[in-house]
């Protein structure tokens, strides 16, 4: 019972899968001519470019959707980009259509897109759409190997016929190369050329998917220039910066350089298609751009900052002649208001996906890292185009505790235009802005407590008496002077109470005030008798000397007591003012003589 309900459930499986395989297949729609096809191919740089402007007609008896577009059998290996526009009115930009790649039903050898309508296509009308398509090696170098001095030649070979699986009443092709120097091509009639440019056709009713060899052997000296491999790494920081690296092995892939290179020839000539630099075209608030390779920075560079871009003209260290390559990094930071934006905790990143790093760009294999602050969820990527997401990973780097997620993807054969912008959207509590600086603080604070404790543990295994004994002495000579210093300001605490007695004559609130001084002189005098005593005991010879500071101390207090007697005669007029200011002035100069004895003593204890 169990393996009748296992197959059962299979069987379901399987025809869900099937039927979504044929829900995806089109049919050709034998409704559909094209009266008019006009196809431009552009051979004259290393790619190979081609415009199809078809005017179509439905001729049958109900709407149509869209139409099939296959791509040629012997281009469809090296088919990079493919879309489809309307020509707008004037001057206005052309209106991209809907394209996707489909399937056909007995048609399996062959490559189909399927080009949406703006609107269904009703019956007795027509529509033009161009339909635009690039190609990448798909011109082979012949020779394939060429000396320092001779030009390049390359062949180009297609479908003399527009590739459509519809009848086309008339058709136009023009070949464009890159010189007036055509070496052979094919001569199907009627054909005409004239300097850089072959026209074939115009060709009546050709059936369906009419095929026929288009061959082109012409000089072609352009640069050659391919990306076999490219990481591209955008780092965001919710701190205002967005900082983009990328790592670039880039090869020439015309024909090889045969014999030895001469850098005096070069010098004298440097022609050919070898590369002495190309430019690279970084966004307008690129800043602290840099540009190096395995050695270091490559000095060779020059930027030009401009209104709408910033533009790079990088040299490698050699010139790059056929079958040559070399490695380099460059890498710049964008302010991030330009390209984060965010409704709460919910952030939306939207930037290229690739730069302009030079004109005609081939990448062969890009790898894409976008790496978010730590604590970074729900993360959803949005591409205009197609691309393999890889496993999300994680970034580590300071200050890091879980590690900064990373979203990969990989994406082959990119072509100029592919230069379009991606989105990102995650989700960001804006609390954890304070992690890091919450980490600094933590860290400094443990750093400052195990600072605390160490200058606090003895790792000692004995004890140094000597050692203790002299900080304590230390010590106490630190305490002694703290006494001393307010028992010194006491002595202006009694010159300011004589000096208020002698004004107000007021001797209840002079004996007041002088009862409290005497009391805080008699407590600091008690604290620095017994510091002198703990001195002593301490085995120190300090000791003496603050026996002999107080003993000065006591001679100083004696000519202030001396000096409130006379103060109080004055008051009861037992004193003429005269006798007063003679005695005033012998107890004024031996205070001044002891108190400097007494600082000086003071100072000594150090």
């Amino acid at each position: 019972m169990m393996k009748i309900k296992r197959f059962v459930f299979i069987f379901i499986v399987l025809s869900v899968v099937c039927n979504i395989a044929i829900a995806r297949q089109d049919a050709i729609n034998n409704d559909l001519t094209v009266s008019e096809a006009d196809r431009k191919i552009d051979t004259a740089t290393h790619l190979v470019k081609i415009v199809t402007t078809v005017t179509i007609e439905n001729g049958g008896k109900s709407s149509a959707g869209y139409f099939l577009v296959p791509v040629d059998n012997s281009l469809k290996n090296y088919l990079s980009y493919f879309g489809a526009s309307i020509k707008g009115d004037g001057d206005e930009k052309p209106t991209p259509l809907t394209v996707a790649q489909t399937t056909v039903s007995g048609q399996s050898d062959k490559q189909f897109w399927r080009v949406n309508f703006p609107k269904a296509l009703e019956t007795g009308k027509s529509i033009t759409v161009n339909v635009n398509s690039v190609y990448a090696h798909a011109l082979t170098p012949f020779p394939r190997q060429v000396t320092q001095a001779e030009k390049q030649y390359v062949v180009f070979t297609g479908n003399l016929y527009v590739f459509l699986p519809y009848k086309v009443k008339t058709q136009t092709t023009t070949v464009t190369t890159a010189s007036s120097t055509i070496e052979s091509y094919t001569k199907t009639k009627p054909v005409s050329q004239s300097e850089s440019t072959i026209t074939y056709g115009p060709y009546e009713n050709k059936e369906a998917f009419s095929e026929a060899e288009l061959r082109v052997h012409s000089e072609n000296n352009t640069p050659f220039l391919t990306i076999t491999s490219m990481e591209r790494v955008i780092e965001v920081s919710h701190w205002g910066n967005i900082a983009v690296e990328e790592h670039i092995e880039i090869r020439h892939s015309g024909a090889e350089l045969k014999g030895p290179f001469s850098r005096y020839d070069y010098q004298r000539q440097a022609e050919g298609a070898s590369v002495k630099s190309f430019k690279t075209i970084l966004p307008a608030a690129a800043r602290d751009v840099y540009y190096r390779d395995e050695i270091g920075n490559i000095s060779t560079s020059a930027m030009r900052e401009m209104e709408d871009m910033v533009e790079v003209e990088l040299r490698p260290r050699f010139p790059l002649f056929g079958g040559w390559k070399t490695k380099y990094t460059i890498g710049y930071n964008v302010p991030s208001y330009q390209y984060l934006f965010n409704s709460g905790d919910n952030y939306a990143l939207k930037m290229r996906f690739v730069d302009h790093i030079y004109d005609d760009v081939v990448i062969d294999q890009i790898t894409f890292k976008i790496i978010l602050p730590e604590g970074a969820s729900k993360m959803e990527l949005k591409t205009p185009f197609s691309v393999q997401k890889g496993d999300n990973g994680l970034h580590y780097t300071y200050l890091d505790t879980v590690g900064r997620p990373v979203i990969v993807a990989y994406k082959n054969n990119l072509v100029e235009e592919h230069i379009q912008d991606f989105e990102l959207h995650y989700n960001f509590q804006k609390l954890r802005l304070l992690q890091e600086p919450l980490l600094v603080v933590g860290a400094f604070y443990l750093l400052f407590c195990l600072v605390i404790i160490y200058v606090r543990m003895d790792f000692s295994i004995t004890k140094d008496e000597a050692k203790e004994s002299k900080m304590r002495v230390a010590s106490l000579v630190e305490e002694v002077q703290s006494a001393q210093d307010k028992r010194s300001a006491l002595y202006q605490s009694y010159d300011d109470a004589i000096d208020k007695f002698k004004a107000g004559k007021d001797h209840s609130n002079f004996m007041s005030q002088r009862k409290k001084i005497d009391g805080d002189y008699k407590q600091l005098t008690s604290q620095i008798q017994n510091l002198q005593g703990q001195l002593k005991s301490e085995g120190s010879d300090l000791g003496e000397k603050v026996a002999e500071l107080n003993r000065l101390d006591h001679q100083y207090k004696e000519q202030i007591s001396l000096q409130i007697t006379y103060a109080e005669k004055l008051v009861a007029n037992k004193f003429s003012k005269q006798q007063y200011l003679d005695n005033e002035k012998s107890i004024t100069e031996k205070r001044g003589e002891l108190y400097k004895k007494m600082d000086e003593l003071s100072s000594s204890l150090q």
